[in-house]
């Protein structure tokens, strides 16, 4: 059971409510900002909460048990709070908010009713909503893994173990050509155009420094000793001329890329000769061959 502090008890058996709720949100870059929908700011557990700057509680549902409520904040967006920018570039995803309920007339008599992470956020008319997920909504989480052909390792994590530090493996350049989902880039030297598509590439400065987004492909470029990179999605922010990144080496997955390009095909963390629903669902054939061996060699 929860327990209400001696100081707020006295405020809510009142006969007038002065009671406001007020957010702290902190983003995974560590910044936090503090928002009430009380007409005045509130200072307290070491956060100002600004007045109608930010945030307003939205709809609510709560159940008994272990399934996941739902429930929802609202705002406004401003350069000064939250801005447009700074939700596309992924800075509130998985955000931590902490929900309190306050005495708006003594601050300091104040509750923490739940801790939530930011959810999906949806943008409209210079406004957003945002869900709140609790800590029940973990659960709904897949666990386990899926038996397919392909890899399910991240490129050079512990599971899959292959050397991105390798000679040739990862390249650093410099943006010759200003765009966020495709440009022109120097510096990289001779570089083999597929073995680098679906690799990653990471801005290490400019304003959309440490951001990464996955490479759809790499091409031939006007310019002598360029080439041009697409990116699957758009950086947050356009990379300019003279931004540097680096490139890693891609994988597409397959057991035949794991073994041809890396030689790492003992680690490979699919199930390559897993029948797929072609033999599934074949009948016997005279012609076929049909002797138990891999569908993939």
């Amino acid at each position: 059971m929860r327990e209400i502090p001696d100081a707020l008890k006295g405020r809510l058996a009142a006969p007038v409510t002065t009671m406001a709720r007020a957010w702290r949100l902190t983003r995974v870059d560590g910044r936090s900002f503090g928002f009430t929908d009380h007409d005045e700011a509130l200072t307290f557990a070491g956060t100002t909460f600004e007045a109608a700057s930010g945030l307003s509680a939205g709809e609510a549902e709560a159940a008994l048990g272990l399934s996941a409520g739902t429930q929802e904040v609202e705002g406004a967006l401003s350069s000064a709070a939250i801005s447009e920018e700074d939700i596309e570039a992924g800075l509130y995803d998985g955000a931590r908010v902490e929900c309190f309920a306050v005495d708006w007339s003594a601050p300091q008599a104040h509750m923490l009713l739940e801790v939530a992470t930011l959810g999906e956020l949806r943008r409209r008319d210079g406004a957003f909503t945002a869900e709140l997920r609790g800590p029940e909504a973990a659960l709904d989480s897949p666990r386990g893994r899926l038996y397919r052909r392909r890899c399910d390792a991240v490129l050079g994590d512990a599971r899959c173990k292959v050397d991105l530090g390798g000679e040739g493996r990862t390249r650093r350049g410099v943006v010759s050509g200003a765009g966020a989902a495709r440009f022109e880039a120097s510096g990289l030297g001779a570089i083999a155009f597929d073995d680098f598509a679906h690799g990653l590439l990471r801005m290490t400065s400019g304003r959309a420094a440490g951001f990464a987004r996955e490479v759809a492909g790499l091409g031939e470029a006007p310019g002598e000793g360029e080439v041009a990179i697409s990116l699957v999605e758009p950086l947050p922010f356009a990379a300019e001329a003279g931004d540097a990144f680096t490139l890693s080496v891609g994988c597409d997955k397959s057991f035949s890329t794991c073994r041809t390009r890396f030689a790492n095909h003992l680690n490979f963390r699919g199930f390559p000769h897993l029948p797929g629903l072609d033999t599934a669902l074949g009948i016997a054939k005279r012609d076929g061959l049909h002797d138990g061996g891999p569908v993939v060699l």
